[in-house]
């Protein structure tokens, strides 16, 4: 059956110019008016446009660089529960290395009427990326938050775990074990988790260690997101003489495990190895996986609220809401082998430094 607007404008109380405009999906219609003229629509009996019953069904996007790392998953699932709970339907859009860019991932979603986005590691953490492509998503009048990696750029609502304080516990717990020659692998120093990974982590050494600045940022090598570039990284630092690496992610601690298991070494008798996420599964490693958990329940849920308050109308100011993670100790951290927890292993010709 065809609306005839003078029908839908009578039933709402509004001009038909107004229903024009709702139809036709123009601006200058308050949200109350919008929603009094749909109810109309399906007082009436007749069919909504696609475009609007799309949007009236309550799409949210979910945007995550890849799935292979499982707390990407375990983010979705956090994510996509919350958002069901409240009515909304999740759609889950994931980069594929040669696929989809988070460009085209957001105009997809946009054309299908999503009510807004949550971004998790995306572009927003890329310290070189150009965030002008979220100031025109805005422009389009479509609500997001980003989840790890804030940018003082973007007008939107942040969600992170703190990633110094993470460092901190990490660095506190070797140094306890006896631990000297501590070593720290992570992702491309472009990334703002890496950056302040990276702070925390040269911080906690200068403060817990008493190492000059240069003399911990020694210890920082940068790699890929996965187990082999864990294994890149790990092995490095194994062959300068570190009896403890911290990873950036779970999938680069196993790569570390590997690592030190191709040299003849014992995880955790030779080398301690930390990782960071706390990713499902993790616990049953072998050996079970020291790791500094993410606090992703958390941090789901509080996206999906900060993203619901944009939603209807009462955004969150731009800020971060930085949640604390925690230290959980299994089997691959252990004290420091006898000989090899100071740092007279250090290459660069300094002198040998014996205790803290």
């Amino acid at each position: 059956m065809t609306a005839r607007l003078a029908d839908i404008a009578a039933q709402a109380g509004v001009s038909e110019a107004t229903v024009s405009r709702v139809l036709n999906g123009k601006p200058g219609v308050s949200p109350a008016t919008r929603e009094s003229v749909l109810a109309a629509l399906d007082l009436l009996g007749y069919e909504r446009p696609t475009r609007l019953r799309r949007r009236s069904a309550g799409l949210v996007g979910l945007i995550t660089p890849e799935l292979e790392n499982p707390i990407f998953p375990a983010f979705a699932q956090v994510i996509g529960q919350a958002l069901t709970r409240q009515g909304y339907t999740p759609v889950l859009a994931t980069q594929t290395p040669g696929g989809s860019t988070e460009d085209e991932l957001t105009e997809m979603l946009v054309d299908r009427g999503v009510a807004g986005i949550i971004f998790v590691s995306g572009l927003h953490a890329d310290t070189t990326a150009d965030t002008q492509r979220y100031e025109q998503l805005r422009g389009k009048g479509v609500p997001f938050v980003m989840v790890n990696g804030f940018s003082p750029k973007v007008r939107a609502p942040f969600v992170s775990p703190d990633d110094r304080a993470a460092m901190r516990l990490a660095v506190t717990h070797l140094v306890s074990l006896g631990h000297e020659r501590i070593g720290l692998a992570l992702g491309p120093a472009r990334f703002v988790p890496v950056q302040r990974k990276t702070d925390g982590f040269t911080t906690s050494l200068q403060e817990q260690l008493g190492l000059s600045r240069g003399e911990a940022e020694s210890t920082v090598q940068h790699s890929l997101y996965t187990l082999e570039g864990g294994q890149a990284a790990a092995g490095s630092l194994i062959d300068r003489g570190c009896t403890a690496v911290v990873c950036a992610s779970d999938m680069m601690a196993l790569g570390a495990i590997r690592a030190a298991r191709q040299r003849g070494l014992a995880v955790p008798g030779d080398v301690s190895v930390i990782g960071f996420d706390d990713s499902p599964l993790i616990a049953f490693t072998d050996p079970p996986l020291t790791t500094i958990r993410q606090p992703v329940t958390a941090m789901g849920q509080a996206a999906v609220r900060a993203l619901l308050e944009e939603i209807g109308g009462t955004p969150a100011p731009h800020s971060e809401f930085v949640f604390l993670p925690e230290l959980v100790v299994r089997g691959s951290t252990a004290s420091a082998p006898q000989g090899r927890g100071s740092v007279s292993g250090r290459t660069g010709g300094g002198q040998d430094r014996t205790g803290g």
